[in-house]
């Protein structure tokens, strides 16, 4: 049994945290291409036929529970340390290396605006704040994939209209105009059209193109190159936009072309399905009807609209199951809501189980997932009532189970042992948390005594 207790208050005093998890782990020779002073580490079972994922140590219970998880299920792992302590102290460049990792990686993120020590006897709020931007950047990544319910959003990465990098954000002191830089890579919009297209052919689903292409500049130039790549498939398209933005920005979309391997639209000819192009906006209307009637669709979005569509796809299904609820009130049924949910055939939750995944420009995926009250859950924990008087519920860890189980399915395709083994981890740890939810720690020491790990 590991002491998560005395993981935590190390990470809360700021302690000597490397140290006790260098304590925990094996080092390995495996670095990312191009770092070699990344610092890596491996656990886990190395000895069957199963392809090791690489897990991020980021913050709080995305750290704890990693920590526990990864050490429940025995599988082979790669760790690095990416703590936001760690992450302000090595520059940032622990996210080089984990972002370059050679294989299936898992990403956490946490609260942005952590403070950190400033090596002086000061306190300073985390260089990077999460560190999702700069990740992104130094990772090649060019999209994330989130599909929830019917709904599937590619969301393009960076693709804002404003800039993330600081020394460009200026105010002027006479008008109060801000300033920014566009932030709007048209390399990468073109990958995540591409994969959005394929996504559209492979599954035979309905495409939605959400963009602003008469009302921003960026989106004029994404949606032109979306029109260049649908030249010469086979794909149908219903609503159109108004102006061909392909033909309106055609010298600035050759500028990217040119950048693109040759070999970009090779295959594409035979690639086909139904695209519909709407403005941005029109999307989070069409989202809500997509998710009632149930269609099965794909909507290809800039960082931006992105972010508020998968928020949108996140927060529908509570506040019309509570709106079913009333309207059952008022006719005097008395119904189960989340037992009708389930029996009309809707699958979504409350989006905490909403799973994502980055793909990079080369090299494989990373699966991510955001803990935004993990700081407050841990503070919890180590005031010694994770419940706070009967008001909440102790955390609960089973998204780390399936996010595990999402990036081994991911780096180990065909593996139907493997699958079979998670698949029953994850029945035994719904097993555990049945009834009343136990507290964190007693919830480790309970899974740990009902799995056995892999290789065993």
């Amino acid at each position: 049994m590991i002491d998560l207790m005395a993981i935590a208050r190390t990470e809360a005093d700021g302690g000597d945290l490397f140290g006790a998890l260098e304590e925990l782990y094996q080092p390995t020779d495996v670095r990312p291409e191009g770092y070699p002073e990344a610092v890596v580490w491996q656990g886990g079972n190395f000895a069957d036929d199963v392809n090791p994922v690489a897990h991020s140590l980021t913050d709080a219970y995305a750290l704890l529970g990693t920590v526990a998880a990864i050490d429940i299920l025995g599988l082979p792992f790669y760790a690095v340390p990416m703590w936001s302590q760690y992450r302000h102290d090595t520059k940032l460049a622990c996210l080089g290396w984990f972002g370059n990792m050679p294989c299936i990686s898992i990403k956490w993120s946490t609260a942005g605006d952590a403070y950190v020590s400033d090596g002086q006897g000061g306190r300073v709020v985390v260089m990077g704040k999460s560190g999702n931007a700069p990740l992104r950047t130094q990772a090649g990544v060019y999209c994330n994939v989130r599909p929830y319910g019917p709904v599937t959003a590619v969301r393009c990465m960076p693709c804002l209209p404003y800039s993330q990098n600081r020394p460009k954000f200026v105010v002027d002191p006479k008008t109060g105009l801000v300033h920014s830089e566009m932030n709007s890579p048209g390399v990468q919009m073109a990958y995540a059209n591409r994969l959005f297209l394929k996504m559209v052919h492979e599954t035979g689903k309905l495409g939605r193109v959400a963009m602003k292409p008469t009302q921003a500049m960026e989106d004029g130039i994404n949606a032109g190159l979306h029109a260049w790549l649908l030249q010469g498939t086979k794909f149908e398209v219903g609503r159109k936009y108004a102006v061909d933005p392909y033909e309106e920005h055609k010298e600035n979309i050759h500028r990217i072309i040119n950048l693109l391997p040759a070999d970009f639209k090779e295959g594409m000819e035979n690639w086909g399905g139904r695209i519909e192009q709407h403005i941005a906006d029109t999307n989070y209307g069409l989202l809500l009807w997509d998710m009632i009637e149930q269609r099965d669709c794909i909507v290809l979005a800039t960082d931006l609209d992105g972010d508020r569509l998968t928020d949108l796809m996140a927060d529908f299904s509570d506040p019309l199951r509570n709106f079913g609820s009333r309207v059952a009130e008022h006719l005097g049924i008395d119904v189960d809501i989340s037992a009708l949910w389930s029996d009309m055939g809707y699958t979504t939750g409350n989006g905490r189980d909403m799973t994502s995944v980055m793909h990079r420009m080369s090299g494989p995926a990373i699966h991510e997932q955001t803990l935004g009250s993990a700081d407050a859950m841990l503070l919890r924990l180590l005031d010694g009532d994770e419940s706070m008087g009967g008001t909440k519920q102790p955390y609960d860890p089973r998204i780390h189970f399936v996010l595990i189980r999402d990036a081994y399915l991911d780096a180990n395709k065909g593996n139907e042992p493997l699958q079979a083994w998670l698949d029953a981890a994850l029945v035994t740890f719904d097993k555990v948390y049945s009834s009343e939810r136990p507290g964190f720690l007693e919830g480790y020491k309970a899974l740990k005594e009902a799995i056995r790990p892999w290789g065993s």
